[in-house]
């Protein structure tokens, strides 16, 4: 299926929102308008789908698909994974991406139009054709939260499940105490290849509770290996006995000059003693030498423990992320 690219450099303007910024009005007539579901994207499909991405990025200061998500636009066919092209005369209008892989939850979605074709009812498009796919039986995630997010959901029958909250500090000064490590705990940086096997293992038993994070495989922690923005030097492995009982690993968000705190995950047998704590500090130090002015994380709402933490060392609230889903 050959796909274009919504708009010429001359006509993709910078204004407006993701999923926020699809219309909520009634999908009107469109001739010409079709939603091909397709379990792996071509080269050209998956440069057309994140030329899309990121002029929607451009417009609306916030990705639409997750870091994870634009992961698996390359690389051909995953498990559980579907793409969803809205096109209207062969031009590419609007993504989907549907995650069929939680043996509990509904399959989740992310989804965006391109700002200069919003208006047009092809959110609404898109949504019904993710509905349709599922047996409405679906979960959705709205970056950013607005509004109009708010309202497409109601309009598909789906209600507010899962907030996500983004964190930010300074990290000028940093004041924070040095880190204090459980006895007999010592730590050191991730060895690419080394460690991948029980650096896996740690993470799936330390988020079991967690369907995206617990769920990582080797071909989930090769492609970010494989990013530019991978530095082990900022991945922290906390051991007991030769043994990996916790990590902290760090991003760095070169253009925007932004640390995170990536992941911190310890295993439940060492959780408890501070261990969380110390290792995001440590991190954050790391972060701190880097010359990087401000830090973020992101954590679940309803986790008022990692919440509380996290405020102690000087996090607040910077935006919220809101996942809708069907009932049934």
């Amino acid at each position: 299926m050959p796909v274009r690219q919504v708009a010429d450099a001359a006509t993709r303007r910078t204004a407006r929102r993701t999923l926020g910024g699809m219309t909520t009005d009634a999908p009107l007539p469109a001739p010409g308008r079709e939603v091909h579901t397709l379990d792996a994207l071509d080269s050209a499909q998956a440069d057309a789908v994140l030329a899309l991405l990121a002029d929607a990025a451009r417009s609306d200061g916030r990705q639409a698909v997750s870091e994870q998500g634009r992961l698996r636009i390359r690389g051909g066919h995953r498990d559980g994974v579907r793409h969803l092209l809205l096109t209207v005369d062969d031009t590419l209008v609007g993504y989907a991406q549907l995650e069929d892989t939680d043996p509990v939850e509904a399959p989740a979605a992310e989804l965006v139009v391109h700002p200069d074709r919003r208006g047009h009812g092809h959110g609404r498009a898109l949504g019904a054709a993710l509905l349709a796919a599922t047996g409405k039986r679906l979960r959705v995630w709205a970056h950013g939260g607005s509004s109009a997010a708010r309202h497409l959901a109601q309009v598909l029958g789906l209600s507010l499940f899962r907030e996500l909250r983004q964190l930010r500090r300074s990290l000028i000064p940093l004041d924070l105490a040095d880190p204090v490590l459980p006895e007999g705990v010592t730590v050191r940086t991730f060895e690419p290849g080394r460690d991948d096997a029980a650096w896996l293992a740690v993470n799936r038993a330390a988020f079991a509770h967690h369907p995206e994070q617990g769920s990582l495989t080797q071909q989930d922690l090769d492609d970010r290996k494989a990013e530019p923005w991978f530095d082990p030097k900022g991945f922290f492995l906390a051991e007991r006995d030769g043994e990996i009982v916790g990590f902290h690993w760090t991003k760095v968000h070169a253009e925007e000059r932004i640390g995170e705190v990536y992941v911190v995950g310890v295993l439940p047998e060492a959780q408890g003693g501070g261990l969380g704590k110390a290792l995001t500090s440590i991190g954050l130090h790391h972060l701190a030498a880097e010359t990087l002015p401000t830090a973020m994380l992101y954590v679940d709402a309803d986790n008022t423990a990692a919440v509380t933490v996290y405020e102690r060392m000087g996090f607040t609230t910077h935006e919220v992320d809101l996942m809708y889903r069907t009932e049934s």
